[in-house]
């Protein structure tokens, strides 16, 4: 494959700057935002939803705030998330004595929403103190707001040198992950993983394969960083975006395109999509004329991949079923698999902050136990010289190359197939994925990598063969 440029030639055009949404910019908020942001906090901290599912807890105040408001409470969650070692190392030298129980758990939350505004997202001081005072009102927690108002007029007198001495990276990664990382793939590595979590991730978009991508970075103020795939800095809402409508492109990360890759020529053949919603890959192997087979346990997800196939003009058989157990109804195999596992997806932490504080060790345990029978299962359902794709957004090798170990060795009568050169004949890996390509024979993405370009989710993937 022809090396691609990181930024696309410009032409005699300007870029339409003006079909592009403004840029957010975090400002004061009244009260109902600051609400929804404490609300969405004690739904993921309190209760253990993730974000998506504390969203549409809490859909109808979301709804009822102006589209700038709604932002800034997504903003402010976030951060908070994204922060809390930080946030929680500060409220500690702040405070002489937590209340403890859901009392306590209420007054750190509203200190950390306090706190994250003063430090990281530049609010007005008399705007962060006075709406977290509020808030606490608000929250039937008034016995706390000469507490609040204290420690936050305090801080904002120190909000500019607050963070300069803390160790970001290490406050805010949880100690399983940082011990994980630290084990898997070294110091060095485990801090520049932590590191690249410590900011917003850029939107990337991956575009039908028929279209100029050097005229659509143009046309969309975008960089073109990969075959098909742009990337925004900015974005709001991106049914507002060019191209939405009309079905041109879908939002997928730089890394969740590798895998398909790994597959080789997918035109014409019969491709099975096994774990598949929200549908990027599908849309992807539909794009590239495979005949597809959608296929997850979730009906509600699926929804939502037909609804996006249908913007997209792009076909799929769709089948609602549990994987380990579905044999296809007309007993034909499947020329290619592609097994994008459950997992913890902490290689997507940058993406979902909720999950850094929602995931745990034993959840890793558990589903590395089902990502062994989803490989199992697909492989009764390819065809001998098929070939199937093992991949997860995880950066803990127990979901990623233990998996592949493990397959090996029970199973003789496969074989990995390594990455191709970066052109098309066989296992095709573009060049922006060369740097995850490992002895083994396998890709291994990190946060990290093309820090320059603004990084990637974390992700593993590795091409299996069926001998006989």
């Amino acid at each position: 494959m022809a090396q691609h440029p990181k930024r696309p030639p410009s032409k005699s055009r300007k870029p339409a700057r003006a079909n592009l949404p403004a840029k957010p910019k975090p400002r004061a908020a009244g009260l109902p935002a600051r609400q929804v942001a404490f609300g969405l906090l004690e739904r993921i901290l309190g209760h253990k939803r993730s974000l998506d599912e504390a969203l549409a807890d809490e859909a109808r105040a979301v709804a009822e705030l102006e589209a700038r408001d709604r932002g800034f409470a997504l903003l402010l969650t976030r951060t908070v998330l994204r922060r809390m070692g930080q946030l929680d190392a500060l409220i500690d030298r702040y405070l002489d004595k937590d209340p403890g129980g859901a009392r306590g758990r209420a007054l750190r939350t509203l200190l950390r929403i306090g706190l994250a505004q003063l430090v990281f997202l530049g609010t007005p001081p008399h705007a962060a103190v006075d709406g977290s005072v509020r808030l606490a009102a608000f929250r039937k927690l008034g016995a706390f707001r000469g507490l609040i108002n204290a420690v936050l007029r305090r801080a904002a007198g120190e909000a500019g040198t607050l963070a300069q001495d803390q160790d970001a990276a290490r406050l805010n990664c949880p100690a399983w992950l940082w011990r994980s990382w630290e084990n898997a793939h070294g110091a060095p590595a485990a801090r520049a993983i932590a590191e690249s979590l410590l900011s917003e991730p850029p939107l990337d978009l991956t575009l039908k394969p028929e279209l100029d991508a050097t005229e659509w970075a143009e046309r969309m103020d975008a960089t073109w960083i990969a075959p098909s795939t742009l990337r925004l800095s900015h974005a709001g809402d991106v049914r507002a975006l060019p191209g939405y409508d009309d079905g041109a492109w879908w939002v997928q990360d730089l890394a969740a395109s590798m895998p398909v890759h790994l597959l080789g020529p997918v035109k014409g053949r019969r491709v099975l999509d096994l774990c598949a919603a929200p549908g990027g890959k599908t849309a992807r192997l539909a794009a590239l004329g495979a005949e597809v087979t959608a296929m997850d346990r979730s009906a509600a997800r699926l929804t939502r991949l037909e609804e996006n196939m249908t913007r997209l003009g792009l076909s799929a058989t769709v089948v609602t079923a549990d994987a380990t157990t579905w044999t296809p109804p007309d007993g034909i195999l499947f020329d290619a698999i592609l097994i994008d596992a459950p997992c913890s997806g902490t290689g997507t932490i940058r993406r979902h902050p909720d999950l850094g504080r929602l995931k745990s060790s034993e959840d890793v345990t558990r589903l590395s136990a089902l990502q062994d029978r989803l490989i199992d299962a697909g492989l009764t359902l390819l065809a001998p010289g098929g070939r199937l794709v093992f991949a997860t957004c995880s950066l803990e090798p127990e979901e990623g190359e233990d998996r592949i170990r493990a397959l090996l060795e029970r199973n003789p009568d496969v074989k990995v197939v390594p990455p191709g050169p970066t052109g098309p004949p066989d296992n095709d890996c573009p060049s922006v994925f060369r740097e995850g390509v490992t002895a083994d024979g396998w890709v291994r993405l990190m946060p990290h990598y093309q820090a320059e370009a603004g990084g990637m989710d974390g992700f593993f993937a590795a091409a299996i063969e069926r001998i006989t």
